[in-house]
């Protein structure tokens, strides 16, 4: 195990988020915030302090890093970011409670979007900022921007490449994981900025432009008003839900657009299967709550926002979806479970993880009908080997016990089984609202503070995809060399 580089590679992580709180800061002296400036000020010394200390104690003489140690580093710097990046709002006062700022910094930063407060608007300028900012650093993810702008590791870093990146596969799309997590991070931003001016297009002001973009990015969902998006024009509505859409997408297929390979795209069963799923949800629940609506656009505006919102897991809301249909409701119910593409911005169990396991499933009617007809799982055309299968499978199978386990924790709350229910689901597929007592036009600032923290958990769980944070806390994987 090589610790020091464990340590040291956490060290420029919280460098990095020490840099990045600048921002917010000077968001806070533009709008004359003084005690919310010093609070970042005070923040970022906290960083600079805690990274002086790992290079001055954890420089490593060995740079490589392993399988072991890339999931090591991601959960460790995931929350220690996490618990840094609260500060600024329990500085402030803003948000009072320890507890309550570190859920709403790692709903921030696993772009959940959940948020315990009730009053979004009376926050300040740069706090709005620093929570809408946390959900465009976590989207991509801390550990692939250090790779693209810092790392000087050996292409053993790819570890950690898979370690951040949702889904049950991860390629690199050049030789090198440093130039990978470049491409990633390019097209990334270049989308944000499309999407800032496409909003600014449509008179959104500029500031809310910047933070919209950030959620919609990170598919986080935090914004600026207390009724999220539905105060905006149509046209805003309408380029949220197409980029929320987009960003629901696998990278991979637009760094193959970029190269013209338009043909490999297509041939994604994953990205048909996601097409179907979307455009589907949105027919029928145009249909189910058409009668609710004033007119047929209205019925399909809103439709088309909450099923991209839900299935990219952004959470955004145009609409008190909780007094929807039953059906509507189960609908969008089952779109947090399943959740975006592998390789995108949003969480979820994965549209790609969906296909194998149906694929596995038809394999398995087969064997039944023809015990000696051999039988292999093809993927875009190619083979996919019985690792990855059997990897999709054990997934699933941790993924329904950490559900379970997490909302029977919650079941001693006394909500109804709707709420505990959606916001364990809410939280540990990264998707923010619930339903009933978590719905939209409410918030989670109704459970306790034990409750708060096993949610907190949970949400890191589902962004790390469980085994990260888990391998963390077994003391076996610290003692083996």
């Amino acid at each position: 195990m090589n610790y020091k580089m464990i340590f040291y590679t956490v060290g420029k992580v919280v460098l990095i988020e020490a840099c990045l709180l600048f921002l917010p800061l000077i968001t806070a002296l533009i709008y004359g915030e003084w005690w919310v400036a010093v609070s970042f000020a005070i923040t970022m010394a906290i960083a600079f302090a805690v990274y002086g200390l790992s290079k001055f104690c954890f420089t490593p003489r060995d740079a490589i890093i392993f399988s072991k140690e890339g999931l090591i580093i991601v959960s460790l710097a995931w929350l220690i970011m996490s618990f840094i990046g609260c500060l600024p709002f329990v500085i402030s006062g803003e948000i009072s409670s320890f507890v309550d700022a570190l859920f709403e910094t790692v709903s921030g930063f696993t772009t959940t979007g959940a948020s315990i407060l009730t009053n979004i608007e009376g926050l300040s300028h740069g706090n709005l900022f620093w929570r809408s900012f946390t959900h465009w650093i976590g989207g991509m993810g801390i550990l692939v921007f250090v790779m693209a702008v810092a790392s000087k590791n050996n292409d053993r870093s790819i570890h950690i490449l898979r370690a951040e990146i949702p889904g049950p596969t991860v390629d690199k799309l050049v030789p090198r994981a440093r130039d990978t997590a470049k491409i990633l991070y390019l097209i990334y931003i270049a989308m944000t900025a499309i999407l800032i001016v496409m909003l600014l297009f449509g008179g959104m002001p500029l500031f809310d432009s910047i933070l919209h973009a950030c959620g919609t990015a990170g598919t986080g969902g935090f914004g600026t008003k207390n009724n999220s998006i539905a105060g905006y024009s149509p046209y805003s509505q309408w380029v949220i839900a197409i980029f929320m859409f987009l960003f629901g997408i696998n990278f991979n297929l637009y760094y193959l657009v970029l190269l013209g390979k338009i043909k490999d795209v297509f041939k994604s069963g994953e990205l048909w299967t996601y097409f179907f799923i979307v455009f589907g949800a949105i027919a029928i629940i145009t249909g189910n709550i058409l009668a609710t609506c004033h007119s047929f656009g209205e019925a399909i505006r809103l439709s088309a926002f909450q099923v991209t919102s839900i299935i990219s897991t952004t959470g955004f809301s145009t609409a008190n979806f909780d007094t929807w249909p039953t059906l509507s409701k189960s609908i969008l119910l089952i779109l947090m479970l399943v959740g975006g593409c592998a390789g995108s911005t949003a969480g979820g169990f994965k549209v790609s993880r969906v296909v194998l396991l149906g694929k596995s499933l038809k394999r398995e009617f087969k064997r039944v009908l023809h015990p000696r007809t051999a039988s292999v799982i093809k993927d875009n055309g190619k083979r996919v080997d019985e690792a990855t299968v059997n990897g999709v499978m054990s997934y699933l199978t941790v993924y329904v016990a950490c559900l379970i386990a997490i909302f029977l924790i919650i079941s001693f709350e006394p909500f109804g089984l709707e709420t505990n229910l959606s916001a364990v689901v809410a939280c540990f597929n990264n998707v923010g609202p619930g339903l009933a007592g978590v719905g939209p036009a409410s918030n989670f600032s109704i459970y306790t503070d034990f409750s708060t923290v096993v949610l907190t958990f949970a949400m890191l769980l589902g962004r790390l995809e469980i085994y990260p944070i888990l391998l963390t806390l077994l003391p076996s994987t610290w003692l083996r060399k």
